[in-house]
């Protein structure tokens, strides 16, 4: 018989953990033997959506993970605790999928990399950009060269608000007091539109570069009245091959998946022989080349198991015992966070700076 997978959701802070949960429960291969957070309102609407007992929800991690004895711990804390919580969950010998952005700095990246290295588990990082087909539509051409070598990555994404929509993409309107109460517009917490987003474009944009590092970053932000983070930052990073760029967005026109805003939300590719064009939730690429300078629609193919979605894709490589790759991989995802802190820190100070490190 196959395994069955135990699998613990641990921090409610971000609402994409309902939406991961959601893929536990339809994995005919997985279970949910435990949810955990401190605060247990944030737990209810989880424990309606999967009939959770009474006795596998709790407020205590430690007391969690020791009674459920999970195999693969899903993490959803506010960005500046990543790396406290992975550290917290690793030594009870767990992989962990934890949900982006990927750390609040390069050096908290390296502690998590640390922490799940020092216990042999495998970490990956969910980027729900990369379940898009048209994105990995978008990468599988540019690997086979049809667009021949990238020079120029371009994104643009967003939404209207994080406060806007809950688990499944719900739609519902904050108030002001959410809004400030709100870890996603406190400082502290890695707050903004900068932290919030700019590591898909980032990361997705170095699996785009064939991994490739800027050599240097330069980045601006729009902060509004009464604010502790920003809605609006556009960064520039400087490759051997040329300049990309990429803007982050809270307060969009609408949002992308429901209705495309504009700017249009995605990634547009420049290459020696041609260029692609990959929009979030659309059904095809656009792609010119030499052949064909007017340009063609291409259709994605359709995501097929076990590569739809993070979930799948995960256990898919614990069973066989292969590390994860791409955006989800700790050595993608890193790069990824170099030039994120490099251009939070260009923007901080108002200049042009080199690609950091720890």
């Amino acid at each position: 018989m196959s395994k069955i997978w135990r699998v613990v959701g641990v921090n409610f802070d971000h609402f994409h953990m309902g939406d991961l949960l959601r893929m536990v429960d339809d994995h005919p291969e997985a279970e949910i033997v435990g949810i955990c957070d401190d605060q247990p309102e944030r737990m209810q609407e989880a424990i309606g959506n999967f009939q959770i007992p009474e006795s596998a929800v709790y407020t205590d991690v430690e007391t969690c993970l020791s009674e459920t004895r999970p195999d693969l711990v899903i993490l959803c804390p506010a960005t500046a605790d990543h790396a406290r919580w992975v550290e917290m969950v690793a030594p009870f010998g767990t992989h962990v999928l934890l949900e982006k952005p990927f750390a609040a700095s390069i050096n908290d990246a390296d502690r998590i990399i640390e922490a799940m290295q020092a216990h042999g588990k495998q970490l990956a990082i969910n980027w729900p950009l990369r379940w898009y087909p048209s994105h990995v539509m978008a990468h599988r051409l540019v690997s086979e060269g049809r667009i021949g070598n990238v020079l120029e990555v371009h994104y643009y994404d967003g939404n209207r608000g994080p406060l806007w929509h809950g688990a499944d993409k719900i739609e519902r309107e904050p108030t002001a007091a959410e809004k400030d109460s709100s870890w996603f517009y406190k400082k502290a917490s890695g707050g903004g539109s900068l932290l919030d987003y700019l590591g898909y474009g980032t990361t997705l944009g170095t699996w785009f570069h064939g991994n490739q590092k800027p050599l240097e970053v330069t980045c601006m932000t729009d902060q509004s009245a009464g604010l502790e983070v920003d809605e609006h930052s556009v960064t520039i990073a400087r490759y051997e091959t040329g300049l990309s760029k990429f803007e982050t967005r809270w307060g969009t026109f609408t949002d992308p998946w429901t209705h495309q805003p504009q700017p249009k939300c995605g990634f547009v590719i420049k290459g020696t022989e041609g260029t692609i064009s990959s929009y979030d939730m659309e059904s095809h690429v656009r792609m010119q080349t030499r052949e064909h300078p007017e340009g063609q629609e291409i259709t994605a193919d359709p995501l097929v198991a076990p590569g739809r979605n993070p979930v799948e894709y995960f256990l898919h490589h614990l069973t066989v015992g292969k590390p994860v790759e791409g955006p989800l991989s700790p050595e993608v995802s890193r790069i990824g966070q170099q030039i994120v802190d490099t251009a939070f820190e260009s923007a901080q100070c108002g200049r042009t700076l080199p690609l950091l490190d720890a």
